[in-house]
């Protein structure tokens, strides 16, 4: 296929402003890999750190998004059929490769799943990375059962409430937090049956409200609040730390034997392309289009806006997940 497209250029590291709009030859597929016309995609923090210049191994010019929603424009190996419906994960987009904040991205075929939908594109488009990531914390990494508590620190955040839907619909009981009254709402209609204001010390009133404490805790704040999380749990409880919305990665002297209790478990989910893969993605979206699971964006952008898109992840004001359109 040839021709031009528009994309989102980074040529060096920086603030919302180093985002610039270019047009650039659209990528020609080879055996193996899949063009897709995107129609949509979702904002990720990962790709606030990448324009920072915090992700390692990063070469420049390059075209952020680890993420995309379209049709197949072109498909040389036979995987996909020519318009087919495709949403498309990590793998190195945005990192190792030019990802999906552009008219058009060229990924490997072993990381698209074909999808069917009446959705609109500003609500798929919300969905593979967040469904992927609250579905894999969930299930892989804190093994969800149904009359599990569930408490989900950082609830106002697209994965905190799509986790909460979730969870919900998988018959767990779901307490979620915010730093803000404003956010009960918000996690109250996504699925959860008690809120917490999170002020950095909630364990106590956890175990207070929840007769000893959450059996699972999905962690999205990050470190700044996982000792506190890691108190909120009663025996033998799992903690999964799976967001850096506070932006801590790390742990200051760290001493597992004072900061992890007895009979507590620690765990992390990060998830990748497997992951996607292994996300039953078509049924998820079955069951937003049905209205079974209460998923879609907060805020909705176009291509022109993305300086905008950015300051607004970048300002934690989104209460939700952010996607922007390409045309």
């Amino acid at each position: 296929m040839s021709g031009s497209m528009r994309a989102v250029v980074m040529h060096e590291p920086g603030g919302p402003g180093v985002l610039k709009i270019e047009q650039r030859g659209i990528p020609r597929a080879q055996a193996g890999t899949v063009l897709i016309r995107v129609e949509a995609f979702g904002l990720n923090r990962s790709e606030l750190f990448t324009r920072q210049g915090h992700s390692p191994g990063v070469n420049f010019p390059r075209v952020l998004g680890i993420e995309a929603v379209g049709t197949v424009a072109d498909a040389p190996g036979g995987e996909f059929e020519h318009g087919q419906m495709v949403a498309t994960v990590m793998g190195g987009m945005g990192r190792s490769f030019d990802g999906g904040y552009a008219e058009y991205t060229l990924v490997p075929a072993h990381q698209v799943q074909a999808v069917q939908t009446g959705l609109p594109w500003a609500q798929l488009g919300a969905l593979p990375e967040m469904l992927q990531t609250a579905w894999g914390a969930l299930f892989r990494a804190l093994r969800l059962r149904s009359g599990d508590r569930l408490l989900i620190r950082g609830g106002t955040t697209s994965v905190g409430l799509a986790a909460a839907s979730i969870a919900r619909a998988h018959g767990a009981e779901v307490g979620a937090t915010s730093r803000n009254t404003a956010g009960e709402a918000r996690v109250v209609a996504a699925g959860a049956d008690r809120f917490f204001l999170d002020d950095g010390a909630i364990a106590e009133r956890v175990r207070a409200e929840w007769s000893g404490g959450a059996d699972k805790v999905l962690e999205l704040v990050g470190t700044a609040t996982l000792a506190d999380s890691l108190r909120c749990v009663r025996e033998p409880g799992t903690v999964c730390m799976a967001g850096m919305v506070g932006d801590r990665w790390s742990l200051d002297d760290f001493a597992p034997m004072d900061f992890i209790p007895s009979a507590v478990s620690l765990t992390t989910y990060s998830g990748d392309v497997r992951d996607f893969m292994a996300t039953p993605l078509q049924q998820l979206v079955d069951q937003v289009e049905a209205g079974e699971l209460a998923i879609g964006p907060s805020r909705i952008f176009h291509l022109d806006d993305i300086v905008e898109a950015h300051q607004t992840m970048e300002s934690n004001t989104a209460q939700g997940k952010i996607v922007v359109l390409t045309r």
